[in-house]
């Protein structure tokens, strides 16, 4: 019986590797750097980007961790898709940069990036860091008509829900609009109280949590992620309640001071929790998803 061997084909050298696609790699260096301290400047100093930091340390994290996976299946990507990917992504950064439109410049760094890791590992590769590559996105921060947008009804619900349960405690307390009067105080439910920031950073890290612990089943993490919203919506109710009593309690210097940054600590905290204690108590649904029929 004759058998036929076939050679197993050594992974290029991390250093090989660098040489070859220098070009591309120093590209990348020139536009992240203004890239970042753009976004380290503006998103990243607002509530709206604070997950940021954590989500580029911990994209760029899921990558090293499989650094070796990715040099044993690394082949050249094609040049035809790597331009078509990079060329779009070229001219968008150029727009952004030119007219200071960072979502533009951040949005079309990320596809450089993308590009770059096509061209040194291809497309096995591209198709196994699926989640790192989509994690990171969220580094990208949304454009101000996006969060106003978004930021509407959930103001409204927020403000109704505070306003109907302490009120069905007792308190003196009714709203007009996204406006709450409790007592002699008048507080305005902004942006931030609303959770669209919280959401999007619970969310990140949600997401991480969830490939990290549970990548092997799809169909679980699919149902984890559904209980994100709900939980941070309800998180942020809790906020505005508890903003709106230390107001009511202690007078509105000491809710907009100190209490008001801790409050927002305790939300987020509380919806991290949340999404914990969901996951361990639906455990048996987590069996029933990841068992393999016989």
């Amino acid at each position: 019986m004759n058998m036929a061997t076939r050679p197993v084909r050594a992974h290029m050298p991390a250093s090989q590797l660098l040489m070859r696609h220098w070009p591309l790699l120093l590209g990348l260096a020139v536009l992240a750097v203004p890239t970042l301290i753009a976004v380290a400047t503006g998103s990243w100093t607002g509530e709206a980007g604070v997950h940021g930091p954590i989500v580029l340390a911990t994209g760029i994290w899921l990558f090293a961790r499989r650094w070796q996976e990715l040099l044993s299946i690394q082949r050249p990507g094609q040049i035809g898709i790597v331009l078509a990917i990079l060329v779009p992504s070229l001219l968008l950064y150029v727009f952004g940069r030119a007219f200071d439109f960072l979502v533009f410049q951040a949005l079309a760094f990320l596809g450089v990036c993308i590009a770059v890791f096509y061209a040194s590992f291809g497309a096995e590769a591209v198709r196994r860091m699926w989640f790192p590559i989509l994690y990171l996105g969220f580094v990208v921060p949304l454009p101000l008509w996006v969060i106003t947008t978004l930021t509407a009804p959930m103001k409204e619900y927020v403000s109704y829900m505070a306003t109907w349960i302490l009120s069905h405690a007792g308190y003196p307390i009714v709203r007009e609009g996204v406006t709450i009067y409790v007592a002699q105080y008048q507080l305005l439910v902004e942006d931030a109280c609303a959770g669209l920031n919280s959401l999007i950073s619970l969310t990140a890290i949600s997401l991480f949590y969830i490939y990290i612990l549970h990548n092997a089943s799809w169909r679980y993490a699919l149902f984890l992620m559904l209980w994100i919203v709900p939980v941070a919506l309800l998180a942020n109710l809790v906020r505005v309640m508890i903003l709106v009593l230390i107001t009511y309690h202690f007078g509105n210097a000491a809710a907009q001071g100190f209490l008001h940054s801790t409050a927002g600590l305790v939300m987020f905290a509380t919806a991290l929790l949340g999404i914990f204690v969901v996951d361990g108590v639906m455990s048996p649904v987590r069996r029933m998803l990841t068992r393999t029929p016989a």
